[in-house]
């Protein structure tokens, strides 16, 4: 008995063949815009009405990327009768960013950069324009797949790291990592000289670091956010920054995005001037895009469709009522 599959979006024509070549042979692949009716496993990341009232047969939709879209969620959270999936193919990559920001901030890679490339050494000469990591303590937000990674490389860095985790019902210690439950999160502030938001956006988490969070850090921290901006509110983080109550920071997400391929150049990345600031390294959310992002993303559909064609549970399944 085959397996109904559709792509809304075709894979890169140079992995097609490989994609298909991996797949059980009781998967039956569609790929396009208009799913047949009798597909049972749709893989889409943004989904209207219109596709789910034509999928009658339809049992699984699988994110083909980490997290899920907001309008996504609210529209599948009104078919509870459909399991949700996502794929974590790009958490090592993710996490490697995470590293990259810290460094970059903790060293003023960027502002030391743009002085020599205009010839100015004085920088050399102008007092101490980083931190050595080694012996600092870092508290990591959210220890899923990427958190892990990250609290590995902090501990290569000699740091000492704390961590928290949603399902954490208590403080444990494993690996040296002390593990907390999220509501530990004001008496583990103050110990944070980093801060590494690696969390999903959900309803709890937005805003979650706000004004008096940012308050409870110890002076000159430094704050890496590869969530999602929104988790982080924009205009305290902006002041903390300015102020110098922070000593730096390192983005990957953002507050405002381009709404079209045409804004794609011009569009600022928050309401907030954060690209006038010295002490902030930017990036264009990126974090888990490298070379071998797609035929990654490819070998774990694969993978995740091929567990479904055996009769078994699918990898990642998504909680829509927390949100990831």
């Amino acid at each position: 008995m085959s397996l109904p599959v559709h792509l809304i979006e075709p894979p890169d024509e140079d992995l097609r063949a490989e994609f298909e070549a991996a797949l059980a042979s009781a998967i039956r692949l569609t790929v396009g815009e208009d799913p047949p009716a009798d597909c049972r496993i749709l893989v889409a990341g943004r989904i209207t009405p219109e596709i789910l009232a034509h999928c009658a047969a339809l049992e699984v939709v699988v994110i083909p990327w980490a997290g899920v879209p907001r309008k996504t969620r609210d529209l599948l959270l009104a078919h509870p009768r459909l399991a949700v999936h996502n794929l974590h193919h790009n958490a090592a990559a993710t996490a490697e960013m995470a590293v990259a920001l810290l460094l970059a901030a903790a060293k003023s890679i960027v502002p030391l950069d743009r002085a020599l490339r205009a010839g100015d050494w004085r920088p050399r000469y102008q007092g101490q324009h980083s931190i050595e990591l080694r012996g600092r303590t870092a508290l990591i937000l959210g220890f899923g797949a990427i958190g892990e990674r990250v609290a590995r490389a902090c501990l290569a860095l000699e740091m000492q790291v704390l961590a928290t985790r949603r399902s954490a019902t208590a403080t444990t210690t494993a690996e040296v990592i002390a593990m907390h439950p999220a509501a530990a999160l004001p008496a583990l502030l103050p110990r944070a000289q980093i801060l590494i938001v690696c969390l999903p956006l959900t309803p709890e988490t937005e805003g979650l670091i706000g004004a008096r969070e940012l308050a409870l850090l110890p002076p000159e921290a430094i704050l890496i956010n590869i969530g999602r901006g929104p988790i982080v509110d924009e205009e305290a983080l902006y002041d903390a920054l300015a102020s110098r109550r922070l000593r730096a920071a390192g983005l990957d997400v953002w507050y405002r995005y381009p709404e079209n391929e045409s804004a794609h150049v011009g569009t600022l990345p928050a309401r907030l001037p954060f690209h006038e600031l010295d002490n902030v390294v930017l990036s264009p959310h990126r974090a888990g895009d490298n070379v071998e992002t797609e035929s990654r993303r490819m070998a774990a559909l694969a993978a995740l469709l091929n567990a479904a064609a055996r009769g078994e549970l699918p990898p990642n399944r998504v909680d829509l009522e927390r949100g990831y």
